[in-house]
C-alpha cells in the first residue's frame, strides 16, 4: 500500500519507481525536475539521468513520458505544480518552459495557469548584451476540469489607492486625472469602506496573482540555492488539506517534504541520488521530530 509509505522519499529513477505507487492517490505534486544540460546531480552515477539528455527533444520527452504517468498517480480532482528553469544554447533561449508545458497539454493535462517566479536575489550575471535572468515559470495542471482549489488559503492583502499611489501629474493608474481614490474620500460609494477600494472586493483579500516575489532559499548541506519553502506553502495551501498526500517525484533536498510535514500534509517522495535521498530523509525526520516535541509539550 502506498499509504505505509508516509513522510519516506524513496531511492530510485521517478520513471520506475511511479509505476508502483497507487493510482487516485496523490490529492497535489509539487517538483521540480532537473533543469535541461545544467548540473549533473547523479555526477556519474546515472547517465540516464533527466536533465542530461543529448538534446532537448529527448528531455521533453522523457518529462511528457513519466508525467503522463504521474497524472494516473493523482486523484480525479488533484493538481500538479510543476517548476521549470531554462536554458540556453548558442546564445538562443530554448523556451523550454514552454515547450514542456504545451507538450503536456497536448499529452491531456489541463494548464490551468502559468505563473512568474520573481526571484529578486537572483545571481548575478556576467552576460552585457541581455537583460539578466531573474524569474522561472510555475504551472498549474489539473487532471480533470473539476479539481480541488481553495483560493482563501492564499489571497492576497487588497491594494488601497491612497495619495502616494497617484502618477505625476495627478493621474492614477487608470490614466485619470484625480481619479485614484483616496481614504476618506468617495465616502458616499455604497461599493467603498471609509473611501477605500480594498472592502469592494472579497473581504479575505485579493485573489492571488501570477507574479509571485519569493527569494532563493539557501541551504547549508549544498552548495546551490534551492527552491523556498514559501513557494512550496502557496502551492500546497492551495491545493491540499490537513491530511491529503503530497508527492514530489524529484524530492531533491526535500523542500517539498519539510513543508507538507509542517502544513500536516502526508509526503512521499522520490530521488535518484542517494546523497540527496539521505539529506531529504533527515530533514523530514528532523522536521516531524521537531513538531512531534512541539505539540507533545503544548498538550501536556
Amino acid at each position: 500500500m502506498t499509504s505505509n509509505l508516509e513522510n519516506m522519499v524513496i531511492l530510485g529513477d521517478a520513471r520506475t519507481i511511479v509505476h508502483t505507487l497507487q493510482d487516485d492517490f496523490f490529492q497535489a505534486i509539487v517538483t521540480s525536475p532537473p533543469y535541461f544540460g545544467h548540473r549533473n546531480y547523479a555526477e556519474g552515477e546515472n547517465q540516464n539521468e533527466i536533465g542530461q539528455e543529448s538534446d532537448v527533444e529527448t528531455y521533453i520527452s522523457n518529462l511528457v513520458s513519466i508525467f503522463r504517468e504521474l497524472r494516473k498517480k493523482l486523484k480525479p480532482d488533484g493538481l500538479l505544480w510543476l517548476n521549470l528553469g531554462d536554458t540556453y544554447r548558442k546564445k538562443s533561449l530554448l523556451g523550454i518552459p514552454w515547450r514542456v508545458a504545451l507538450s503536456l497539454q497536448n499529452d491531456g493535462w489541463i494548464l490551468r495557469s502559468d505563473i512568474i517566479w520573481h526571484k529578486p536575489n537572483a545571481m548575478p550575471s556576467s552576460t552585457k548584451n541581455r537583460p539578466t535572468t531573474d524569474h522561472e515559470y510555475i504551472f498549474l495542471f489539473a487532471r480533470n476540469p473539476e479539481y480541488y482549489y481553495d483560493a482563501d488559503a492564499i489571497r492576497e492583502p487588497h491594494v488601497t489607492f491612497t495619495d502616494k499611489s497617484k502618477m505625476k501629474g495627478g493621474r492614477n493608474h487608470f490614466g485619470k486625472t484625480n481619479g485614484t481614490p483616496e481614504i476618506g474620500k468617495n465616502s458616499g460609494n455604497s461599493n467603498l469602506h471609509d473611501g477605500r477600494w480594498d472592502q469592494a472586493f472579497h473581504p479575505k483579500g485579493r485573489n492571488k496573482r501570477t507574479v509571485w516575489e519569493i527569494p532563493l532559499s539557501k541551504f547549508r548541506d549544498v552548495h546551490f540555492a534551492v527552491y523556498p519553502e514559501k513557494l512550496v506553502e502557496i502551492c500546497l495551501l492551495a491545493s491540499t488539506r490537513e491530511d491529503d498526500f503530497v508527492l514530489d517525484p524529484f524530492t531533491g533536498s526535500g523542500t517539498t517534504g519539510v513543508v507538507a510535514s509542517k502544513l500536516y500534509r502526508k509526503f512521499i517522495g522520490i530521488e535518484l541520488v542517494e546523497n540527496y535521498q539521505i539529506m531529504a530523509q533527515k530533514r523530514i525526520d528532523d522536521c516531524n521530530l521537531q513538531l512531534n516535541l512541539f505539540n507533545t509539550n503544548l498538550f501536556k
